[in-house]
């Protein structure tokens, strides 16, 4: 792994002067298969995919900065801006999944993993270390539709967070720190239809938020960081799973309680549809790396066929 600055200053957005970086990794990377997943819709304020670049809103100790990245050959091009953008450049490796270990991980168990193993060898878990920012994208995510969880991320993400600086597509937000989730007024979650179990289980979270993230930060591994998020009132086993995968890159995460995933993992694993404890049982053999097998499901563009309509989404707004 290579991380080296090539210049800085390079161009300006306003008052902030651009940084750049080039990183090597010592790996095949796939950017958009890798850091493309931390997009939540396509109107995400913190992610945006345009074209060959991906932009990223971070908020560091210093302000908020955003990061973009475009592959060139076998390299990584990072550009940042704001006061934050030298600990936004340092955070591309492990983005590009340079602490995903993939060490003893065999594909050749079935068929379909091994082909999608074979020609995705780029696919790798990026690691964003924000573990308040994905707990509460997580929360607002239980038990609603995507289109409902992403609309609420984009509400809530785009009033409370801090704009990012930068020549961005369109306007970019950084995700509000826990201090501020703590503070959002119940009618501003209401209006972007969080249903109150849900915002007070943030409120609740981000009372705890700077401890939890230097625990979660400092466990040992998975089974410890889901005991500590698990220990708060209101999360439960999907959210760390999902907290884990994006802040962490978890490598064994499994979101069990999704209304999707067990569905999805069986009909491709073996022509058929399974529940919760069918799906842990299919994965078994991939132990360790159960989350690396279900990001290849995915990436195989093997689907179900569809059973009947959409989940139509729920208007709590009027209540």
């Amino acid at each position: 792994m290579t991380l080296t600055a090539d210049s800085a200053a390079a161009q300006t957005a306003g008052s902030d002067a651009a940084q750049e970086t080039v990183y090597r990794p010592r790996h095949d990377l796939d950017l958009g298969r890798t850091v493309g997943v931390l997009r939540r819709g396509g109107g995400d304020p913190t992610t945006i995919i345009d074209g060959q670049v991906i932009w990223r809103a971070v908020r560091t100790p210093l302000g908020a900065a955003t990061l973009a990245l475009r592959a060139a050959g076998d390299e990584i091009r990072a550009t940042a801006w704001g006061a934050g953008a030298a600990e936004a450049l340092d955070r591309v490796p492990d983005l590009c999944g340079a602490r995903d270990d993939a060490d003893g991980f065999d594909a050749s168990g079935h068929p379909l993993i091994a082909e999608v193993a074979s020609r995705t060898p780029g696919l790798r878990l990026t690691r964003t270390d924000e573990v308040f920012d994905a707990l509460a994208c997580a929360i607002l995510e239980q038990k609603v539709t995507s289109m409902q969880a992403f609309g609420a991320w984009r509400f809530l993400v785009s009033r409370f967070g801090e704009r990012s600086p930068g020549p961005t597509p369109r306007p970019m937000f950084a995700a509000p720190a826990a201090s501020v989730w703590r503070t959002i007024p119940s009618w501003s979650y209401h209006r972007a239809g969080v249903e109150p179990p849900q915002s007070k289980t943030i409120v609740r979270s981000a009372e705890r938020g700077d401890r939890i993230e230097r625990a979660v930060r400092a466990a040992a591994g998975g089974a410890d960081s889901e005991r500590i998020l698990t220990s708060l009132p209101g999360v439960g086993p999907w959210t760390s799973a999902e907290t884990r995968i994006r802040a962490l890159g978890d490598p064994d995460a499994v979101s069990v309680g999704d209304y999707h995933l067990a569905h999805e993992v069986g009909y491709v694993l073996t022509g058929t549809r399974t529940d919760d404890d069918g799906m842990l049982e299919l994965l078994a053999p991939w132990a360790g790396h159960r989350q690396r097998v279900i990001r290849l499901i995915y990436a195989s563009g093997v689907k179900e066929p569809r059973r009947g309509p959409r989940l139509a989404p729920e208007n709590h707004r009027d209540r």
